[in-house]
């Protein structure tokens, strides 16, 4: 619905078929269709999953040095890492924080008589492009008597023998056992 007919079902019927409210209407609905866009715009700035040019305010109010080389998404992780990363820690609280950086399913077992913890990675596989970042966050918050450890996914010799040769081909090399590194 553009503008100007959304500004027109406000009004009563006897302005319809009047030049002089067309041509008001038509003019007026531009500026509200910009107004309304704006406004999305503005919005997005509020929750970090969409924020664009209000994340660096979020890196300054979470003290986060932002690297301006790295792509939005995985600033992104950061913050929204960051933001999850208070309270008490617990599985939850490392998987919540994992989860931000992650989009894949992500398992965190603690092991508390060994000092460690493992954040297994499920539907990943390979690398995480955002794993240097991933594991400062996990440094941050854990506590320091724990190791931490991380439980990489890459295809089994079962899944490729399983493959089609085309399959085979369009697979990355990454997802292969040392293939991407």
């Amino acid at each position: 619905m553009s503008g100007a007919e959304r500004l027109k079902a406000y009004l009563p019927d006897y302005y319809d078929g009047v030049l002089e409210m067309d041509v008001l209407l038509s003019s007026e609905g531009v500026e509200t269709e910009q107004l309304v866009n704006e406004i999305e715009r503005l919005l997005d700035q509020f929750y970090p999953e969409s924020t664009t040019w209000a994340m660096t305010r979020y890196e300054k109010d979470l003290h986060i040095t932002p690297e301006a080389s790295k792509p939005l998404e995985q600033r992104r992780s950061v913050i929204i890492s960051k933001m999850r990363g208070n309270g008490k820690v617990s599985g939850s609280l490392l998987k919540s924080v994992a989860q931000a950086y992650e989009r894949g399913a992500i398992e965190v077992t603690v092991q508390p008589s060994e000092y460690k913890l493992t954040i297994k990675f499920i539907d990943t596989y390979g690398l995480p492009p955002n794993m240097n970042d991933l594991k400062a966050a996990i440094e941050e918050i854990k506590p320091a008597h724990l190791s931490a450890n991380y439980a990489l996914r890459y295809l089994t010799i079962a899944e490729v023998e399983g493959m089609t040769i085309t399959q085979n081909e369009s697979t990355t090399q990454d997802r292969y056992l040392g293939g991407g590194a």
